[in-house]
């Protein structure tokens, strides 16, 4: 089943209406009762660690530069990445993964800080919800073994009571031994409540492209799935052939990076930039530092964020987003299993 373009796709959002994919997993939380799900291991072997090669740099360890430069953002493969638009960005420190388990866990150790999803969910702006949808969890996957209902995501999407960054596909899951693993079930409120705590930010959407094409010129409407990139091979979301030797999340850094020496841009999870989504690049889209409040904007979907890189679960037969331009909105504070994050550091020069 190939992905509809968002145009032909249903407007729904979290709890009423919303254009995205992600989206349309929240009116599954809503018709859906929680449900144990079948967890998977992470990998095959269950590798819990990938060797990273030497931070060479002392300015910033565990960070790399990525240089100024102007380019053209966005993509052809669907509707929401175009269209093409010219950006310019200065040079900026970021993370070279994504942020790991262990990171966020030496952040929460360091404030006693409380993830959205480990807090019950604010029925003032969900109001009408029953009771077991307003007990804190997080939406996760669960690959069926076969599709009944012609394909709807409903089968393979559940709101998780109990699920959060700690316990990632349910309460009797954990990430213990899994600290090179990126932490995922985040918001953006707990991911810029990280950044802050390291002195850092959240990249800007444009930001973000520009270090994952490391230098290169976009390859537009190619939708070559990857091989330097932890994504789904087969027939989502009953068949995964583990070419790529990962079941599920993979550690940080197990593929190649890119020419910037940025890894896992491309797959394993998405992550989270501090942009407001709006279904288009033009001249209305987020456009830093002068960005108009979404709240201002009445075609903007004001409690959605950009996320990219695609995750894991995208497939050539469902979500082609593993590429730079491809991009998504993720609701404020629905926290996914396939959701992460890094930050960057703007400095003056290098």
């Amino acid at each position: 089943m190939k992905q509809l373009p968002v145009a032909a796709r249903p407007k729904l959002r979290r709890w009423t209406a919303t254009i995205t994919v992600v989206s349309i997993v929240m009116i599954a939380i809503v018709i859906l009762r929680p449900q144990p799900v079948s967890l998977l291991p992470t990998t095959i072997n269950e590798s819990i660690a990938c060797s990273l090669p030497p931070d060479k740099q002392s300015h910033h360890p565990g960070m790399v530069w990525v240089p100024d430069g102007k380019f053209t953002i966005g993509d052809t493969v669907y509707e929401e990445e175009g269209p093409q638009q010219p950006r310019m960005v200065s040079g900026f420190w970021m993370d070279r993964t994504e942020v790991t388990n262990k990171e966020f866990s030496e952040f929460v150790e360091a404030t006693g800080y409380v993830t959205t999803a480990e807090r019950p969910v604010d029925t003032t702006a969900h109001p009408n919800l029953p009771p077991e949808l307003r007990l804190p969890g997080a939406v996760v996957f669960a690959s069926p073994k076969q599709l009944t209902l012609g394909g709807d995501i409903r089968e393979w999407w559940k709101y998780q009571p109990g699920a959060n960054w700690r316990h990632p596909d349910g309460p009797t899951t954990s990430i213990v031994g899994r600290d090179a693993l990126p932490v995922v079930a985040i918001t953006i409120e707990d991911a810029q409540a990280y950044a802050k705590w390291k002195g850092r930010e959240l990249p800007t959407e444009a930001e973000w492209e520009w270090a994952a094409r490391g230098g290169q010129a976009p390859d537009l409407g190619n939708v070559e799935q990857p091989a330097q990139a932890n994504t789904w091979q087969g027939r989502f979301p009953v068949k995964n052939q583990l070419t790529d030797g990962h079941l599920g999340l993979a550690p940080v850094g197990c593929f190649d990076p890119n020419g910037y020496g940025l890894y896992d841009m491309i797959g394993n999870a998405w992550e989270i930039t501090r942009d407001r989504f709006v279904p288009f690049h033009d001249a209305r889209d987020n456009t830093p530092p002068d960005q108009i409040p979404a709240v201002a904007r009445p075609d903007s979907l004001s409690s959605q964020y950009v996320i990219k890189g695609g995750s894991y679960l995208c497939a050539p037969n469902y979500c082609m987003r593993y590429r730079a331009g491809a991009r998504q909105g993720q609701e404020g504070d629905l926290a996914t299993g396939h959701v992460g994050f890094r930050t960057l550091l703007r400095t003056a020069t290098k």
